[in-house]
């Protein structure tokens, strides 16, 4: 007899030192030896258990954004747009032999010749020289009236968003004020009293008008950031303002800023041709987009290919600047993909 203190035997629990054969008859012990496999298995597999292998580090969000952009036909088709009008912005010479401001009347508004692909304009100058030539100012613009707009609006915007108080009503009482004012009608009052021929009168100008869009979204996106849980845990943990806004705050509040300033730098640089279309905008003798469009409009008709290839490419370079801000406001947006 057992005593009453001993467990009672158990068919499907094996004794000290022995192990559970199956018996081949498909009963209730082997069906618990076939789950006792899968389980080992099971445990086996899984990469979390001791001795896995490496685990995949967790990417962040700059690193998925550039795994999803790598595979975005849109942003590689724009990038390449806009690394070849960078490098051509750069060194025309690569590209276009001649002298943009070599002319001869004799040749004026003639059509495609060898050697001159796009024709001659009014004064007999190349077009397609005058085309390569005008991407450098167009270029030059654009990019330093982004980094202009965009260091000054995330600045005080993110400033304003962080603090809070009599400063940030007092930029939002500034920022509407400009808000107000027609871009354009602006241009035209500001600029016709300068009487440079370099580019940056049309870069203040645009930096001046382009910062309060910016300094809006900064501020929001600053307001988001600094009310999540690990911004307050740093706060808690006695971390300073400075501290807090450069390693928790603007590195998760910078994207929205990115997507707004990408897609802007290309309608910055279609405000630029309009503003040197009207006059006000870049002068001769800097070669621009706008000036030879503004010089073929009353040609139209005439010489179409005066207007057509100036006109085509600055379409295609805001074009692909809108492409390249469209693509990496999906892959930072996380609700959009």
């Amino acid at each position: 007899m057992p005593e009453h203190n001993e467990p009672a035997y158990d068919p499907l629990q094996p004794g000290e030192g022995e192990a559970i054969a199956p018996t081949g008859q498909g009963g209730p012990m082997d069906l618990a030896l076939d789950e006792a496999e899968s389980l080992e298995k099971t445990l086996g597999d899984d990469s979390t258990g001791p001795g896995a292998g490496p685990q995949e580090k967790p990417r962040s969000l700059w690193s998925d954004a550039w795994h999803q952009l790598r595979r975005n036909p849109v942003f590689i088709i724009s990038s390449l747009m806009i690394l070849f009008l960078v490098i051509i912005s750069i060194w025309p010479q690569l590209i276009a032999s001649g002298d943009p401001l070599q002319c001869d009347l004799s040749k004026s508004q003639q059509g495609s010749s060898p050697g001159h692909p796009f024709g001659y304009d009014t004064q007999g100058c190349d077009v397609y020289t005058r085309t390569v030539y005008g991407a450098r100012a167009s270029i030059t613009v654009g990019v330093c009236a982004t980094l202009g707009a965009a260091f000054l609006g995330s600045l005080l915007g993110g400033l304003a968003g962080f603090f809070g108080g009599w400063g940030d009503a007092l930029l939002s009482r500034v920022a509407d004020i400009f808000f107000g004012i027609p871009v354009v009608l602006g241009g035209l009052v500001f600029l016709s009293v300068v009487t440079s021929t370099t580019v940056w009168p049309v870069v203040g100008f645009i930096v001046l008008l382009g910062w309060p869009q910016i300094a809006r979204i900064g501020r929001g996106s600053v307001i988001t950031a600094k009310q999540n849980d690990y911004v307050q845990a740093a706060r808690a943990l006695g971390a300073g303002n400075t501290r807090m806004m450069l390693r928790h705050v603007a590195p998760n509040a910078i994207a929205p800023v990115i997507v707004v300033a990408t897609i802007a730098l290309g309608t910055y640089i279609a405000l630029e041709a309009t503003l040197s279309f009207l006059g006000v905008g870049l002068r001769p003798p800097t070669v621009s987009w706008g000036i030879d469009i503004s010089n073929a409009a009353s040609q139209i008709r005439n010489a179409p290919h005066m207007l057509l290839w100036p006109a085509g490419a600055l379409s295609l370079t805001v074009l692909a600047f809108i492409m390249l801000g469209d693509a990496v406001r999906d892959a930072l947006d996380p609700k959009l993909r």
